[in-house]
């Protein structure tokens, strides 16, 4: 780690591979894929795709022609579904490096067809199916009118039918099973394909989720997959920040952009080194009279107070021994004691976003 980091980005590639190799023995006889868009979720896609692959993950899911072409070149002999399905005139991009694309609609589907007959073989493909998210995925009247003209098919090789679950996050919720209904229904009017609907929290909903292939992202990051239910996975980042200066403040002064926090005692206040340029969210911010966010030096919690803003965090360090608090000190803002979730309950948002949010400016460590 070069002495010029201010802010870290801790990964455990062991617990990575861990979360994997959990979730491989919960898909049962269904193969565990792995999604790793968004650069794997703001964790940096070549690291985590290497490491996934020495786990023994075969299957990757990624959004964009660019991230699949950024996986070919560490996974060679990986199987890559881009699930932005196929942008028009863009068929060489994913032909040349062996990516697949997640087709959308009939439109994909006969521009997909004719490029591989033009080359004279099938090239490989999944189907997307729309059960009920009203995102991507052909409706049913297009799945319809692709099952009315086989000859469609025939110029694919179709590896892949696939839908999305809205509200795997609930387990209660009936929409769930109302599209795993939806989608053996329509999956029936298509030629036999192995079949994927389950992402993480889908994976947790049972065996009857699953069929031949999963998909889990967030769960593989560490992220809680179900919505108020204790999280089994192993915590994968770590965020930490130097302090960059200490002060002392009297009672009444105020903390930062707005004044919104007023100090009640005479207090230790220490600026750190990240922010929402970072990807620590200001909704994190804390005003006066707020339980907000805990940071930790060692063992003893720091409390964020103020606003978060572009660079900086302040945390009040009071309560912490003198000798351990200096210009250079390590705070750690996110990890196993304050999670992901815990930030992005605080936030009103989702692991997804801060994860994803995480900047290039966060130095990165892989741990084995």
């Amino acid at each position: 780690m070069p002495l010029s980091a201010r802010a870290i980005l801790t990964v455990d590639l062991a617990a990575l591979r861990a979360n994997w190799a959990r979730l491989n023995q919960t898909s049962g006889r269904a193969e565990c894929a792995g999604v790793i868009k968004a650069d794997a979720y703001g964790l940096g896609l070549a690291p985590i795709a290497r490491a996934l692959t020495n786990e023994g993950c075969k299957t990757f899911f990624v959004a964009t022609v660019d991230e699949g072409r950024a996986a070919r070149e560490v996974q060679p002999g990986a199987t890559i579904y881009v699930l932005d399905g196929l942008l028009p005139g863009a068929e060489a991009h994913y032909a040349g490096f062996d990516l697949r694309p997640v087709l959308s609609g009939l439109a994909e589907v006969r521009d997909w067809a004719a490029y591989g007959r033009a080359r004279g073989h099938r090239l490989p493909a999944a189907i997307h199916i729309d059960t009920g998210i009203n995102r991507l995925g052909m409706p049913d009247y297009e799945v319809e009118l692709l099952a009315a003209e086989p000859g469609l098919l025939d110029a694919i090789d179709v590896t892949l039918v696939m839908s999305h679950l809205a509200c795997a996050d609930e387990p209660k919720n009936p929409m769930n099973a109302v599209q795993r209904d939806r989608f053996e229904t329509l999956r029936a009017k298509l030629p036999p394909a192995p079949a994927s609907l389950a992402n993480s929290g889908g994976m947790f909903l049972g065996p009857a989720y699953h069929f031949d292939l999963v998909r889990p992202g967030i769960a593989l990051y560490g992220g809680r997959a179900h919505e108020g239910a204790p999280n089994p996975m192993q915590t994968v980042v770590r965020l930490a920040a130097r302090i960059l200066q200490v002060r002392e403040v009297p009672p009444g002064a105020t903390i930062g952009y707005g004044a919104t926090y007023k100090v009640a005692r005479h207090s230790r206040i220490a600026t750190i080194g990240c922010g929402y340029a970072d990807g620590f969210l200001r909704a994190l911010s804390v005003a006066t009279g707020e339980a907000g966010p805990v940071g930790y030096v060692d063992d003893y919690p720091v409390p964020i107070v103020g606003r978060v803003s572009m660079d900086f965090i302040t945390v009040d360090v009071t309560d912490v021994p003198a000798e351990l608090i200096h210009r250079g000190t390590w705070v750690e803002v996110m990890g196993e004691r304050v999670t992901v979730d815990d930030l992005t309950d605080r936030a009103g948002t989702i692991g997804y976003e801060l994860l994803s949010r995480l900047s290039s400016r966060v130095y990165r460590v892989y741990e084995e």
